[in-house]
């Protein structure tokens, strides 16, 4: 008889999906575009829905707020989920959520029904951002291909925000502004076919969910933006804003109490042993707060004072995208590997920090070709410093935190946009408070000059930034010393963290 050849065994399921890194990337990419995005996509419809809706002045601004609000509010809860549910199970209810809200918003027939609309997406992005990050970290483990893949992952978290004004005017000047909400029902479909069979499930865990802490951070955190939005509008003397910040401390303090005592903290406190990881999460909140500035600040000079439409408004911050993922993918894949993370974190941010110092030069005879230098540096610099600032984010993480570890990535931006926003808008107005007159003139000269001493204050910002990496972040030299057992605190092994995965992605993360 003639040998039996022996056929080979086809291909699993998971195997063929592990064998498509790319397609889970893009998969990945374009969740975090879609939440990014919907924090600056209506930005620029605004007046349109205003007029649709019959929002008030005062009211519009939560438009904005209840997204933001929201989605920052359920980030640790969304994150721990995906831990302990299943990555993929999450990640897809949450862009399910996010797409149906979507939907919902398009049609709003009132203002309340938009608000509700726009909180509900708040909520579906706070399931599936930190999931997103947490599935890209399982799936790009070694350290040079997970700095590819966190390049893209950079340029998409601050690029997102420019493509949300450009892709905002274009549909609001040419179509309608509920199109800005509608665009995102083919994306999530799509997305949630192509994760469906695409994406593998991360192992559930037979834990249970920390009810008291996932309460008090979710309250606490929603507490605390709601200050500091409320602070922009109504100033920091104003009796809610400084209840809205007490109940915030007290929750948020409450909330590290019960994490020390819980068996399954939402929240695991070993997250905080490292310090370079502290370091980070401290780099960001201070970043975020000054780039809001730069957005918030620079779209409204474009269109009230050199006269430009949405459109021309959005793609103004064109070349800034360019800069940004050009110099992110040359960080990821050069100079992280030849110079370390500390050095161009470093340098990156202090480009940016000189970048908005340039924007302090702001004044009413100011055209577009003399800010498109400080737009470009700004961009080329957070795209230099981004990648290894969110790789030192989650160096050293055990699989099991990922989520909770990307929560907070996701939680100290969305903080930082908020006390950017607060402090910003209250240097805004006390400055531009002072220039007499009530003329069209005199409207745009004390925008000006509340416009300059903002873009100050956010100088302050991103160079806190820089000065926290210089001195916090561990730099080679002290990588070296804890991989051969010195520079570990006794106490970093009390709170169970596994020290050989930390120096491991130490290592990789500073090149």
């Amino acid at each position: 008889m003639p040998p039996t050849a022996t056929l080979p065994r086809p291909a699993s399921r998971a195997t063929e999906r592990q064998s498509r890194p790319g397609l889970v990337l893009g998969i990945i990419l374009t969740v975090q575009l879609m939440v990014v995005l919907d924090a600056t996509i209506v930005n620029i419809a605004l007046p349109k829905i205003a007029a649709a809706l019959n929002f008030s002045t005062a009211s519009l601004s939560w438009v904005i707020t209840a997204y933001t609000l929201a989605f920052g509010g359920f980030l640790l809860l969304g994150a721990r989920a995906g831990d302990l549910l299943g990555r993929k199970r999450v990640f897809m209810a949450g862009i399910g959520l996010f797409t149906f809200a979507s939907f919902l918003g398009g049609l709003a027939p009132s203002a309340g029904f938009l608000l509700a609309a726009r909180a509900l997406q708040g909520v579906g992005g706070a399931l599936a951002a930190p999931s997103a990050l947490a599935l890209l970290m399982t799936m790009f483990p070694e350290g040079r291909e997970r700095f590819r893949a966190l390049g893209y992952y950079a340029a998409v978290s601050i690029g997102g925000g420019a493509v949300g004004l450009i892709l905002g005017g274009l549909l609001t000047q040419w179509a309608s502004w509920r199109l800005v909400l509608f665009v995102n029902v083919p994306i999530g479909l799509v997305v949630l076919a192509l994760a469906r069979r695409s994406l593998t499930e991360t192992p559930s865990r037979n834990g249970h969910f920390d009810v008291l802490g996932a309460l008090t951070s979710t309250v606490g955190v929603t507490s605390l933006a709601y200050g500091f939005v409320r602070a922009a509008s109504n100033g920091w003397s104003d009796l809610v804003t400084l209840g809205a910040f007490a109940l915030g401390i007290v929750l948020l303090a409450v909330f590290v109490t019960l994490e020390r005592r819980a068996s399954e903290p939402i929240t695991p406190l070993r997250l905080f042993a490292d310090r370079s990881r502290n370091a980070s999460y401290v780099a960001r909140l201070f970043l975020v707060a000054g780039m809001f500035g730069m957005f918030f600040f620079l779209t409204q000079f474009l269109q009230e004072v050199l006269g430009y439409g949405p459109l021309q408004a959005g793609l103004s911050f064109l070349p800034f995208s360019v800069a940004l993922f050009g110099m992110s993918q040359l960080s990821a894949r050069r100079l992280i590997a030849r110079f370390g993370a500390k050095p161009v974190m470093v340098v990156g941010f202090s480009i940016s920090t000189l970048a908005m110092l340039l924007m302090t030069q702001l004044s009413a005879s100011t055209t577009y070709l003399s800010l498109l230098v400080p737009v470009v540096l700004f961009g080329a610099g957070n795209g230099l410093a981004f990648v290894p600032l969110t790789g030192a984010s989650l160096a050293g993480v055990r699989q099991e935190d990922a989520g909770a570890a990307s929560g907070l990535v996701n939680v100290t931006q969305q903080m930082g946009g908020a006390l950017g926003l607060a402090v910003l808008v209250s240097v805004f107005g006390s400055a531009g408070r002072g220039v007499p007159g009530q003329s069209v003139a005199a409207a745009r000269a004390a925008f000006v000059v509340g416009a300059d001493h903002a873009f100050i204050a956010a100088t302050l910002f991103v160079g806190a930034t820089v000065l926290v990496l210089a001195v916090a972040i561990r730099g080679r030299r002290a990588v070296a010393r804890a991989a051969a057992g010195a520079d570990v605190p006794e106490w970093v092994r009390d709170i169970g963290q596994n020290e050989d995965t930390a120096v491991a992605e130490g290592v990789a993360v500073n090149g």
